[in-house]
């Protein structure tokens, strides 16, 4: 289900000067941020949970999903070099899962590694601040590489459709609107915060339980659909 070469191409694609320098700006700023608030205000634990939950969490991780998830597949269909891929005798799912793989690891080291050294920074992990968000981020790492792959996938406008989940659904419905907060991955990876950190810092509108479920349904079906949305679009380039 993995191949070498096609993770090899897409490990090129993510990693390429000018997509690699959007990746890392989010993280910098992150880290810059978390720097100048431990310098104005000392180390303080509930700073931290908002500074990794307002901005860590709640923006960076779900923007470099969808750098990282759309353009694992979405740029090779946009400029139908991803024919040369079909046209390998390569199964589709593992297509799709060998990208899968290579989204999650990129989004995972450039979303959860600076949000562990923002925490350290911030409060030096106190009341395990710093490892529950690393946590969240490393499980929404999974599930936002999966659904941003689909989306890449099915649309040409994956990003737009991306950004519009991730800040205007997430950030400001999921805010404003508590059904909402339901169907959000952000929440679902709060729930697992808030089991590793324990206390009241670390909160979510979901159940563990239920986020689990969550986050492992939407990575599994966003996965499988995207599989099957690739063989259809193969059979759409040989009539």
């Amino acid at each position: 289900m993995y191949d070498p070469t096609v993770a090899r191409l897409t490990y090129r694609a993510l990693l390429g000067r000018r997509r690699a320098l959007i990746l890392g700006a989010l993280p910098l700023l992150l880290i810059v941020i978390s720097v100048a608030v431990r310098a104005l205000s000392g180390a303080d634990d509930q700073t931290a949970a908002d500074v990794l939950g307002g901005f860590a969490l709640a923006t960076m991780v779900p923007i470099i999903g969808v750098i990282a998830g759309t353009g694992a597949i979405g740029p090779e269909i946009d400029d139908g070099s991803v024919v040369y891929l079909l046209a390998k005798p390569l199964k589709r799912p593992a297509i799709i899962f060998t990208k899968l793989i290579v989204a999650i690891a990129v989004t995972m080291v450039f979303s959860a590694v600076p949000t562990m050294i923002a925490g350290l920074i911030l409060n030096g992990n106190g009341q395990q601040i710093a490892v529950a968000y690393t946590v969240a981020a490393l499980v929404a790492s999974i599930a936002y590489s999966a659904l941003f792959l689909l989306l890449g996938t099915v649309s040409r406008h994956a990003v737009v459709f991306g950004l519009v989940y991730a800040l205007v659904w997430e950030a400001l419905f999921g805010s404003l609107v508590p059904g909402a907060r339901t169907l959000s991955v952000q929440q679902w990876a709060l729930a697992v915060a808030h089991k590793v950190a324990g206390g009241d810092l670390v909160t979510s509108e979901v159940g563990l339980t239920t986020a689990v479920v969550l986050l492992a349904a939407v990575t599994v079906l966003a996965t499988w659909y995207a599989g099957q949305k690739l063989r259809s679009l193969k059979l759409a380039g040989e009539e």
